[in-house]
C-alpha cells in the first residue's frame, strides 16, 4: 500500500469521478485507474463499486477512507514540520468563494499570503455560496469565503468582514432626482436585474424583501445574470437596476457611471464568512491560511 494509491483512492471517494480525480491528481485515467486496481490487489478486498454510472465506496472502501484521510494527514504534518523547520514551505491549498470575496477581497489576501509563502501554490474557484457551503459538506472542498451563513451544525463560520450593498442605477437622467435613496413606490416601477439562485447577495435582498411583505412577485424582473461586471454593463446601458455589493461599483461611482441608492426601511449589510467543516481536519497549509485571513481581515 503507497502514499500515491491512497491519494488515488480518497481523490476518486472525494470527486465520485475518474476523471476529476485524475484532473485533481495531475495524472492521465488509465495510471489512477492502475492505481486502484493495484491497491484493491495489496488489500485483497474492492474499494469501489463499478456496477453503475455512479462511483461509491463499497463497505470496505468506506472502513478504509477514515483511515486513508488519516494517514494522508499524517503524511502532510511530517512533511510541513519538516518545511517549517527548514524554513521552506511547499504545498498547495484550494479555496471556493463566492462572487465578490473571489473578485474584490480575496486577491490582497492571496498576493500577501502569496509573498510570506512563495512556494504554496493556490487555486480559486468562483461558485455561488450555497454550492460552496453543499461542496464542504461533501467534503469536495476543505476551504470557502461565502457571504451567506447557515445554521448546519457540522459548518464552522469565521466573521472576516462586513459588507454594505446598495441599489445600483445609472447615473443618467430618469435618476437625477433621486439623491440617496429611492421610494418603494418608484422602485417597484423600476426593471430588476438579479443574480443567480443561491447567491449570497440576491439571499440577502430576499430576505429583506420578506421583512417588508414583498418578494419578487411585486418588482420587474428584467434579466437572471451571474456575473457581475455584466450586470454593471447592462445598468449602464439601461436594461434594469440591481442590488450589488459596494465593493463591486467604486471604480463607477469615483467615475460618475452608475450610481448607489438606499431603500428606505431595508437595511442591506452582511458579513462575509471562511467556511470549513467542523469535524473535519485541515492540513498544516490550509491552518495557516485561516489564520492569516483571520489576522489580516477587519
Amino acid at each position: 500500500m503507497e502514499f500515491r494509491q491512497l491519494e488515488t483512492f480518497v481523490a476518486i471517494a472525494k470527486f465520485k469521478s475518474y476523471s476529476k480525480a485524475a484532473e485533481s491528481l495531475f495524472l492521465t485515467q488509465p495510471t489512477l485507474s492502475n492505481h486502484i486496481i493495484n491497491l484493491e490487489k495489496d488489500l485483497g478486498t474492492t474499494l469501489i463499486n463499478r456496477s453503475n454510472k455512479q462511483i461509491s465506496l463499497t463497505p470496505a472502501g468506506k472502513i478504509l477512507y477514515d483511515y486513508a484521510v488519516e494517514i494522508l494527514h499524517v503524511k502532510e504534518n511530517v512533511g510541513f514540520k519538516l518545511d517549517e523547520y527548514r524554513g521552506h514551505f511547499v504545498g498547495h491549498i484550494e479555496i471556493a468563494a463566492s462572487t465578490i470575496p473571489e473578485q474584490y477581497i480575496l486577491p490582497s489576501f492571496l498576493t500577501g499570503f502569496k509573498k510570506q509563502y512563495p512556494d504554496v501554490t493556490l487555486t480559486l474557484r468562483h461558485l455561488a455560496s450555497d454550492k460552496i457551503i453543499d461542496g464542504i459538506l461533501t467534503e469536495e472542498y476543505n476551504l470557502g469565503v461565502v457571504g451567506s451563513k447557515t445554521t448546519h451544525g457540522h459548518l464552522t463560520f469565521h466573521s472576516l468582514t462586513e459588507d454594505e450593498l446598495a441599489l445600483v442605477v445609472p447615473n443618467n437622467e430618469a435618476y437625477q432626482a433621486y439623491e440617496t435613496e429611492i421610494p418603494w413606490s418608484e422602485l417597484i416601477k423600476k426593471p430588476f436585474i438579479f443574480r443567480e439562485q443561491g447567491s449570497g447577495t440576491r439571499k440577502l435582498f430576499e430576505a429583506a424583501l420578506k421583512k417588508n411583505n414583498l418578494g419578487f412577485r411585486d418588482l420587474k424582473v428584467a434579466a437572471y445574470i451571474e456575473n457581475t461586471e455584466v450586470i454593471k454593463k447592462c445598468i449602464m446601458d439601461g436594461m434594469g437596476v440591481s442590488i450589488l455589493s459596494k465593493r463591486a461599483i467604486q471604480q463607477e461611482l469615483l467615475n460618475d457611471s452608475l450610481k448607489a441608492l438606499e431603500i428606505p426601511d431595508m437595511m442591506l449589510t452582511r458579513h462575509f464568512y471562511l467556511v470549513h467543516h467542523k469535524y473535519r481536519t485541515l492540513s498544516p497549509l490550509e491552518i495557516r491560511f485561516k489564520e492569516y485571513l483571520m489576522e489580516h481581515s477587519e
